[in-house]
This record gives structure tokens, C-alpha cells and sequence, in this order.
């Protein structure tokens, strides 16, 4: 088909039909369409939007452009979780080992991070020796073996998304929810998943950063899923603070393991607390549970009686890292750094925190990247001493910042003040860490 006419049809606002979506898409994977055109028609779907048999389609296509993974010979539910991302966002590194040591088979295929959200691959990579480059062979393994791999994305796997995802960044048509929900939804359908449940988060720390815009993308991912066969189910998270005590990669796989070890504190405990909430709907949409109650409480079993710790360990030993890690977390964090407390300017209540520059502020000493080619220092981080609706005096610490060198937190010292609003009065803003579940349709 005709490049030129297919770009006309959409830019005049006409849907596109599903061979004219297989033919662009294929023309893509192949090299057929050039650069200029791919991006001229992902700006006409920008502009003009997708029917929902074309979010369908382009999601088929895409899918079909590489190869499925097979699970059949699994004897286990096989389920995953995808995050849209965020600051602090660490929960997959719980969620695997917890679902895997409830007997669900867990084929999680992640991703870098970029900007001020974090990547799981980067946490995972924080941990001495963790390979997260498998191949189609040793992922299935690691899984047989344990119950769960983690790994990134292989060039088998949904191709064409690798190369529409680079020229939707490039031409500012990243913000499209049919563009989004075709890219995550041909990288997880790739996985031969019973069940898929979307962590779809809302916030100054979020992609969607307007709860309705969240709730429109996590319908139309769930029913996307639905309509492929995979039972899914979406919780929109609260991203108006970073989750947990920790943001960065080594300090939040800490976090982590402290938690699988039984060991969490109070700054913890949202971490927690959707951790195992997204777990127990797994176990719930595999038929593991009937309830999400008592599938909470299975899930916490898991962790009391430490069979989750030791799915991790596992894991970790499997796929080539240190699994000291398990027993001395404290290995993880490195003692030469430099600790900057951010200080509060005024007394009050915390009402506002901008999660986001938060993380960017991470990013910038070295705990993120800008372009996906950018190194990590995967030491450097932040802890978050206070959260929305704590009091404060002028000169307690908000924060402590963990950096290489004393200019990066002057650099960054006054961005990071300026993320925390305090207020003389208390914010009776929606705090729930939980806003709303999106089931199947």
C-alpha cells in the first residue's frame, strides 16, 4: 500500500483500516516506510486519535511484528505487572518473588528508566552481577526453576515498538493513550500471560499527571487486554509523593529486600501496601485466591514465613548476582557518599510535594538518564524523611540527599527545598495510595 495515501487518510481524520495498520507497521519493521514517514503518520494519530478497532489493530500488528514467548509447558498460572512508572517506584522487585512463591509463574519482561521515572532493569543491575540480558532460552528456564525472571525486552520481542517508541519521543507524540496502550499492550501480549495487572499511576510524579487522563488509560489497557484474551485488572496509584523511604536504584533494592526480609519500617510501608495489593489481584485473576482479602493474606504469608525472600534469592542466584543480598542488605548501599539533609525553610504541615522534580533531581546527580545511552550511578539516591500531612519545624529535614560530591547537592539543594509546599494547615486533599480499580470489562 501506498505510503503517501495512507498518511493523507489520517491526516485528513479518516480511520485507517486494519490491513493499511499492517501494512505501516510492517513497512516499519522492515525499513520499507522511511523515519520522516513513520513520524508524519504517528503525528496524524497524534493529532487525530485512534478508533478503538484501530488502538486494536495497531496493537495486533505490533505484536505480530516479533515473536511470542510459550509458556504451555509451564505447570502454573503465568501472570505479570506493568507499571506506567514513577519516583521510588520499586514494587516489581516484591511482586515477582511474592506471586511466585504462591505458585504463579511470573515472565516479567521491564524496562530503563528515563527522565525522572526508574527502570527496573537499573534496580535489578544495582545488585553485583544480576544479568537482566537473557535469552529466549535461559528466561524460560530461570522461570522453570524459580518461578520468575526478570529481563528486558529482546529484539524478538514486539519490534516495531522499539523503533515507533524512539520516534514518538523524538517528535514530541509520546502523550497519546492509543499510542501507549499499542506499545505496552504488544510487549506484555508477547508473554502468553493468563493474567496481567497494570499499575496506572496519577500524580506530579506521573506520566498521566491528571487523574482522569490515568483512569482513561487504564480502561482502555484493560480492555485491551480483555480483548486479547488476558484477564486484566488496573489500580490507579497515587505518584503525588514518591512511594516509599527511597528513591534510587542500590537504596531502593535495599528497601526491597528489607521488606521481603520482614524488616520494613514506617516509611516503608506504602511500598508495602501496594506491593501487596498488586500481588494479591494476580493470585486473584490466576484463580490462586477467590477474594482479594484472602489472597492478601496468602500474599503475606508469603513474606512472614520468608518463602518470597527465598524465591528471590533464587533468583538472583540464577541469574548471575550476588545473593548476599538477601542476608546483609546493608552490602547494597555505599559508605563514601556524601550525606546532604534538605532542609525545611518554613514550619507548617507538608502539603504538596513535586514528585517529579524529585526525580529529576536524582537524574541528575547521576541515579537516572536523560537518553537511554546515559550511564547510572546506581548509588546515589534519596531518602524522604517527611510525606504529605506531616508537621514540620523550619530546619528539620525533609529529605537526605546521597551524592558523590559536595557540588551536586548544592546544584540541586534549592530544586529539591522547592519540591515540598508547606502550608499552615493541614492538605485535606485524597491521600489513598489507591484511587480507584479498574476491572474487566
Amino acid at each position: 500500500m501506498n505510503q503517501q495515501e495512507i498518511i493523507r487518510k489520517k491526516r485528513d481524520g479518516a480511520d485507517l483500516t486494519a490491513p493499511e495498520i499492517n501494512a505501516f507497521v510492517n513497512g516499519v519493521t522492515s525499513g520499507a516506510w522511511a523515519d520522516y514517514q513513520t513520524s508524519a503518520l504517528l503525528m496524524a494519530m497524534f493529532i487525530n486519535g485512534l478508533s478503538p478497532d484501530e488502538q486494536s489493530a495497531l496493537t495486533g500488528a505490533m505484536l505480530d511484528s516479533g515473536e511470542r514467548l510459550d509458556f504451555s509447558d509451564i505447570d502454573a498460572p503465568v501472570a505479570d505487572k506493568h507499571s506506567t512508572g514513577g519516583v521510588g517506584d520499586k514494587t516489581s522487585l516484591i511482586v515477582a518473588p511474592v506471586v511466585a512463591a504462591c505458585g504463579v509463574a511470573v515472565p516479567m519482561i521491564s524496562g530503563r528508566g528515563l527522565g525522572h521515572t526508574g527502570g527496573t532493569l537499573d534496580k535489578l543491575e544495582a545488585i553485583n552481577g544480576y544479568n537482566v540480558n537473557l535469552t529466549t532460552g535461559e528466561f524460560k528456564q530461570t522461570i522453570k526453576t524459580c518461578g520468575f525472571a526478570m529481563s528486558g525486552q529482546t529484539a524478538e520481542i514486539a519490534p516495531a515498538d522499539k523503533k515507533l517508541y524512539a520516534l514518538r519521543d523524538a517528535t514530541a507524540t509520546i502523550e497519546s493513550i492509543p499510542l501507549i496502550v499499542a506499545s505496552i499492550m504488544s510487549k506484555k501480549l508477547a508473554e502468553d500471560l493468563d493474567a496481567l495487572v497494570l499499575d496506572v499511576k496519577t500524580g506530579s510524579g506521573a506520566f498521566m499527571r491528571r487523574f482522569s487522563d490515568a483512569k482513561n488509560l487504564a480502561e482502555a489497557l484493560v480492555k485491551t487486554g480483555n480483548a486479547f484474551g488476558v484477564r486484566c485488572e488496573a489500580v490507579i496509584s497515587d505518584m503525588n509523593q514518591p512511594l516509599g523511604k527511597y528513591v534510587g536504584n542500590t537504596s531502593e533494592v535495599y528497601e526491597c529486600v528489607k521488606i521481603l526480609r520482614s524488616e520494613a519500617d514506617d516509611a516503608m510501608q506504602p511500598t508495602l501496601e501496594l506491593a501487596v495489593e498488586l500481588a494479591a489481584r494476580i493470585l486473584v485473576l490466576c484463580g490462586v485466591a477467590d477474594s482479594v482479602q484472602s489472597s492478601k493474606f496468602k500474599v503475606q504469608s508469603s513474606l512472614d514465613s520468608g518463602a518470597a525472600l527465598e524465591k528471590f534469592r533464587h533468583n538472583i542466584e540464577l541469574q548471575g548476582g550476588d545473593p548476599t543480598v538477601c542476608d546483609q542488605p546493608e552490602n547494597l548501599l555505599d559508605a563514601n557518599l556524601i550525606k546532604a539533609e534538605i532542609k525545611a525553610e518554613t514550619s507548617g504541615f507538608v502539603s504538596e510535594i513535586n514528585a517529579g522534580a524529585i526525580g529529576e533531581c536524582v537524574s541528575r546527580i547521576g541515579g537516572g538518564r536523560i537518553k537511554i545511552e546515559d550511564a547510572i550511578d546506581f548509588a546515589v539516591g534519596y531518602q524522604c524523611e517527611k510525606k504529605i500531612g506531616d508537621e514540620i519545624r523550619r530546619g528539620d529535614a525533609l529529605g537526605v540527599l546521597y551524592c558523590r560530591r559536595e557540588n551536586q547537592a548544592n546544584s540541586i539543594r534549592e530544586k529539591l527545598t522547592g519540591a515540598y509546599k508547606i502550608t499552615t494547615e493541614r492538605n485535606a486533599n485524597d491521600a489513598r495510595l489507591i484511587k480507584e480499580i479498574i476491572r474487566g470489562f
